[in-house]
């Protein structure tokens, strides 16, 4: 097995995680799983569960590129960059679509395989660069930024459209608490 086999199978492995991590917020209700998966149905809320469902499967993608003994250079700073990049990625894709014909679940699952196949694809070539020296740090500070913006997101939306949950009716978390 090579890297470039892994983007497919990296593809449909996050894919499928997509599905689990949807939902955790709604089997377990707490402030730690309000920050990492959606607590409503906006399409930010979604990016959000992307962005968790990366780097969660980044975890067991480490372990089996060591168990396969797979050369790759600059996994943490990968992670967080393909992480990342789904959000504009898959946005840039979805809205047109969703302003254009609104809410279509089938074609809501073909973007989303085709912007992990994208990210994953990115991947497959940053992690043939040379070794970047901090890489790692700068993975992880980057990781970290991105939730603090996510749990202010979650908190304290904005009132726009991308934040807000057409299912209730709402924005962001603080509304649900106050408004059940």
């Amino acid at each position: 097995m090579n890297l470039k086999k892994m983007i497919f199978i990296n593809s449909i492995a996050i894919f499928l995680l997509c599905f689990a991590t949807h939902f955790a917020y709604d089997l377990l209700p707490n402030p730690l799983f309000a920050i990492f998966f959606p607590v409503n149905e906006s399409i930010w809320e979604h990016m959000k569960m992307l962005y968790t469902t990366i780097l969660i499967y980044g975890l067991i993608e480490y372990f089996i590129y060591h168990k396969l003994h797979l050369e790759y250079h600059n996994f943490t700073l990968t992670l967080f960059l393909k992480a990342f990049l789904a959000i504009p990625i898959y946005l840039a894709l979805y809205l047109p679509i969703f302003y254009n014909f609104g809410e279509n679940m089938i074609l809501n699952f073909a973007i989303l395989i085709i912007t992990i196949f994208i990210v994953n694809l990115i991947g497959y070539f940053i992690l043939k660069f040379k070794n970047f020296e901090y890489q790692n740090i700068l993975g992880i500070m980057l990781i970290i930024s991105v939730y603090v913006i996510m749990i202010i997101l979650t908190y304290k939306p904005p009132k726009m459209d991308i934040f807000f949950d057409p299912k209730e009716e709402k924005y962001g978390l603080n509304n649900y608490l106050i408004q059940k």
